[in-house]
């Protein structure tokens, strides 16, 4: 019997204090700023930001950070986003991430000769830097 009591009176007392935070949700989400409202990026801009976000890194939670992002946008990265990140992760001492950029660009890319391109294009900074893929090192 108490139980019965105690139980009408948790439930009355929390239909009536859920009522105000409903109406306070809705005035909230009245106030919302909907991602419609951004413009859209070009390519230069896109790429001039990453390469001066690279060239800024300065450890590795911060070039991975940044790697992440590049990759999550549904295009290939320039190759001068490349290199910026290639000289970022050898900045850091990082040699593991600099043959990882390349598997991104590998997947990110649509078929096996625009990767190439890409190879042949960064060749001298990966011969500078002392980067090998993931196919040269036999992984």
């Amino acid at each position: 019997m108490l139980r019965a009591a105690l139980t009408g009176v948790v439930s009355r007392s929390t239909v009536r204090s859920t009522a105000p935070l409903a109406r306070r949700a809705t005035m909230v989400m009245s106030n919302r700023a909907y991602s419609s409202a951004h413009e859209e990026e070009s390519f230069e801009s896109f790429t001039e930001r990453y390469v001066k976000f690279f060239d800024g890194v300065e450890d590795l939670f911060e070039l991975q950070r940044g790697l992440n992002n590049a990759f999550a946008y549904d295009l290939v990265p320039a190759p001068s986003v490349i290199e910026s990140a290639l000289r970022a992760s050898r900045r850091v001492n990082d040699y593991a991430t600099a043959v990882r950029i390349f598997e991104g660009v590998k997947e990110k890319v649509e078929n096996e000769s625009q990767y190439k391109q890409y190879l042949d294009e960064l060749a001298p900074v990966r011969e500078e830097l002392g980067v090998a893929t993931k196919e040269e090192l036999n992984l």
